[in-house]
């Protein structure tokens, strides 16, 4: 059955488009209005993936690269100042007067490191500890950086209960992740198998619900209109803006290898947007949820493509 089950998760890993399509394309079906219970579903539902994902990660390697913290903080940086300040000139241009489409953007743009940023960096050869230490860092330090995030951008335009805030952050990924590499130390890493099984397909199954949930949420919000393709152009921009970012970022490495530039590409432009639908739906009106919902529609596709384009490039990167 594990073995079964490891199969499914590798067939996932690589269909995760078609995951995040078909959920969706329900989701914006079946309307439901947003409600605290099926939040706090979605809450327990982003714990356990983020713990399962904590489960293949160990704290020996994480110091490692701590022990070279620049490139980790240079990557956090970018995503957390520069990116957000690009999606700040966007939604500026395109939509100076609709205050709750450039939150979304704002918000959209500086939302964690997506988990399967590792993945992509993985399957491109690029430099897997390196993703790692960023993703799980990111992880840890969100509860102290995102309300000062929210505070300094948004705070004088929608209203956040930062405790609450802090807390929510704490249960969903912070907590998780140290109890999954606390486990993995002190397993020695037995679990990993389970984390690429059973663990592994069961979390593509939660993250399935998580994006099904907040797309009905957020459904009665999404006008199928002229409107609406200007936005999806708009977040194709940004959803752009955000790889190019992290291309362009890795001019400043002194170590500039293929395996650093995959890796910061890749990092720097995929946001963990089930996260950000699912906190921006927690504090936010769902009008601010909308363009951060279209992101899932480019996001896979782009890094597919940045993959192909890498490897007829990768020869001259060396």
């Amino acid at each position: 059955m594990t073995a079964i089950m490891a199969e499914w998760n590798k067939w996932l890993e690589q269909r995760m488009f078609l995951v995040v399509l078909v959920a969706l394309s329900i989701g914006f079906n079946l309307s439901i209005p947003k409600s605290a219970s099926i939040i706090s579903i979605g809450v327990g539902l982003f714990a356990y993936m983020t713990f399962v994902t904590a489960l293949g990660i160990s704290f020996k390697d994480f110091i490692k690269v701590i022990n070279r913290p620049w490139v980790p903080l240079w990557i956090l940086l970018l995503i957390h100042v520069a990116a957000p300040f690009i999606a700040w000139i966007i939604g500026s241009v395109f939509y100076p007067h609709d205050q709750f489409i450039r939150s979304g953007l704002i918000i959209g743009s500086s939302i964690p490191v997506a988990v399967t940023s590792i993945i992509w960096t993985s399957l491109t050869g690029g430099n897997v500890a390196l993703s790692l230490v960023v993703v799980t860092l990111d992880t840890l330090i969100l509860p102290v950086i995102y309300p000062v995030f929210f505070l300094i951008t948004l705070g004088q335009v929608l209203s956040v209960d930062y405790l609450e805030l802090v807390v929510r952050l704490m249960l969903m990924v912070t907590i998780p992740s140290i109890a999954g590499m606390l486990i993995n130390d002190v397993t020695k890493g037995r679990l990993d198998g389970f984390s690429k099984s059973v663990g592994g397909f069961t979390s593509k199954v939660a993250l399935f619900l998580v994006i099904l949930l907040n797309a009905m949420m957020v459904a009665s919000e999404i006008q199928w209109d002229a409107s609406l393709v200007k936005l999806l152009l708009v977040v194709f921009l940004l959803v752009s803006c955000g790889y190019l970012l992290g291309f362009a970022g890795s001019f400043a490495l002194k170590e500039r290898s293929r395996e650093m530039i995959f890796a910061m590409v890749y990092n720097v432009g995929m946001r963990n947007i089930s996260f950000g639908l699912l906190l921006a739906l927690t504090y936010f009106p769902p009008s601010v949820v909308v363009p951060i919902t279209l992101a899932m529609l480019f996001q896979q596709p782009a890094a597919a493509i940045i993959a192909n384009l890498f490897r007829r490039k990768s020869a001259g990167l060396k």
